[in-house]
């Protein structure tokens, strides 16, 4: 898993030119195809160092800007920060801390905003996306865990097997589609990547993320993404929770709750 500090430069530099360019479909050409979902696997590219006081709940890259939300009560936070080459993270470009009481959850970016979720106080936090300077609070029902943008629309999970689709402009609901695989409910969808047509999620408390089709709310795809950490390095890390599409690839950066490295990978099949 540990590569070498120029290794680690290469790809690095990889990654900030791939995100200077837009359009790739990650891991299938047809992510809404029907029949069983595709059983996938990690293939890990690079290793990146990544904060370990970042109890990570969203992350997402923009413009060779990774924007990246925490949470804890009177811990969350949520920081932009520069992709640069080489094995040293780059530079912190802002940060806003959220106060007692809301414990902050999912982030997406969606224009020149960035739109943040709480937990439990039912409100989002829609920021400037320069600044990350709060603009407005919007009520919502139930709890707040993955948010992404589809480049029309919101998608939100509440922990449930539910996706709820809202208006980015004024987090209005404006549908819902309930996620199944086999015809059976599958909840605990936590932090969500919109890409390709595609809605990525991570599932609470274990080492998979399904893809879901969010016209008919199907898993076509689950990644086992079990083993990415060292044996040494889990005891002190939290569970995998993070998951941003490198623009322009079918790559994407995977990471967890106080993990030492963010992963640059692709899923592709198992087997």
């Amino acid at each position: 898993m540990h590569r070498a500090l120029c290794a680690l430069a290469a790809a690095a530099t990889m990654l900030v030119a791939a995100c200077a360019t837009t359009g790739a479909d990650p891991a299938n050409s047809d992510p809404t195809a029907p029949g069983p979902a595709q059983s996938l696997r990690v293939e890990v590219l690079a290793t990146m160092p990544h904060d370990e006081q970042l109890f990570t709940q969203g992350l997402e890259i923009a413009d060779r800007v990774l924007y990246e939300g925490t949470g804890g009560v009177g811990e969350s936070v949520l920081r932009a920060t520069e992709l640069r080459p080489g094995p040293r993270p780059g530079r912190t470009l802002s940060q806003a801390e959220l106060p007692e009481p809301l414990f902050g959850e999912g982030i997406t970016v969606a224009g020149d905003r960035v739109w943040q979720l709480t937990w439990k106080s039912g409100i989002a936090i829609e920021r400037e996306r320069d600044t990350l300077a709060e603009r407005r609070r919007m009520r919502y029902d139930g709890e707040g865990w993955g948010l992404c943008h589809d480049g029309s629309r919101l998608v939100h999970s509440d922990g449930s097997d539910r996706l709820t689709f809202r208006d980015p402009a004024t987090f209005a609901p404006t549908g819902s589609v309930r996620v199944r695989r086999d015809g059976q409910p599958v909840t605990e969808l936590n932090e969500l990547e919109c890409v390709g047509g595609a809605v990525w999620a991570n599932v609470w408390q274990t080492d998979r993320i399904v893809r879901i089709d969010p016209g008919s709310g199907t898993v076509t795809g689950v990644v086992d993404a079990a083993g990415l950490l060292e044996p040494s390095q889990r005891a002190d890390a939290g569970v995998l929770n993070g998951i941003a599409a490198v623009p322009g690839t079918d790559q994407f950066l995977v990471t967890g709750k106080n993990w030492p490295s963010l992963f640059r990978v692709r899923f592709v099949p198992a087997g």
